[in-house]
Order: C-alpha cells, then structure tokens, then sequence
C-alpha cells in the first residue's frame, strides 16, 4: 500500500468515497448519510430487586441516504421503479472510504438492501446550484471492515 503522508494517528478525509452496489461503483456521490445502528434495551426487573436491570436487545440499523448530482444513467431509478410496482430486487453494495490516493482505508458493507425513497431536485431560475437527487436505500444490516484486516 502506498504512503499518503498520513501518520497513523491522522483523520481521513470524508470527501474521498465511492459507493458500490453488487461491486459495480455507481457515479460520484457528494453524501452519504446513515450509516449507524442502534441496538434496543430491555429493561426488567426480578422479584424485589431494587435495581432495574438492562440488557441488548435487538439491534437495528438506519436507512442509507445518498445525494448525488444529476446524470443520465437510469439504473438506480429503474431499480427503485421496480419497488414502486411490487417487486423487491434486495442488493447488497458498500460504502468505500479512500485515503489521498484512492486506496480503501475501510468500508461499510450493506446487506439485503432495496431503495425505498427517491428525491427529485428543486429547480430554481435563478439558482446557480447543480441539480441534485436523493435516493435512500432500507438496509437489513451492514458490517465496517478496516482496509487490509
């Protein structure tokens, strides 16, 4: 792996990423959001215990937003159409984070996901802002991996 000048104890950038879906990278994104899981607690009590007790529950995990500038390709859309008429094509893709040379540093796999949520663009006529669409994806579960490990 080639050195990027960062020491070990250095912060990565969140601006070098890519986003693959079944390992094909999808055009540039400028954001992605949602990568984060929470997992319920159980409270209870036994008998005349004064404490309440806490225990994991079931863990779940957020949905995946990710906003793009518009392009022509109409991949992520048909396969968010095909949701709209019924039928539920689950794909499992990652979230690549990259070093200053385009190396994986780590990745969020996702498992079982489908795109549940598309967002068109505001249009504006006086607006100089590149038109962006929103597409959020239900995932069922993902696993960070460090690069290398």
């Amino acid at each position: 792996m080639a050195t990027d000048n960062r020491r070990q104890h250095d912060h990565i950038g969140q601006f070098n990423f890519a986003v693959e879906i079944n390992g094909i990278t999808q055009a540039a994104f400028r954001n992605v959001e949602g990568l984060d899981s929470e997992t319920e607690i159980i409270e209870y009590q036994d008998g005349d215990d004064l404490i309440l007790r806490k225990r994991p529950g079931r863990t779940k995990y957020s949905n995946i937003v990710c906003k793009r500038g518009y392009i022509s390709s109409t991949e992520l859309w048909d396969w968010r159409k095909e949701v709209m008429d019924g039928k539920v094509n689950r794909q499992n893709g990652s979230i690549i984070l990259r070093n200053d040379h385009g190396e994986e540093v780590m990745r969020y796999d996702f498992f079982e996901a489908w795109p549940c949520k598309w967002k068109g663009f505001s249009l504006d006529g006086k607006g100089t802002d590149v038109a962006v669409e929103e597409i959020e994806f239900v995932v069922e579960r993902w696993e960070r991996k460090q690069a290398g490990g």
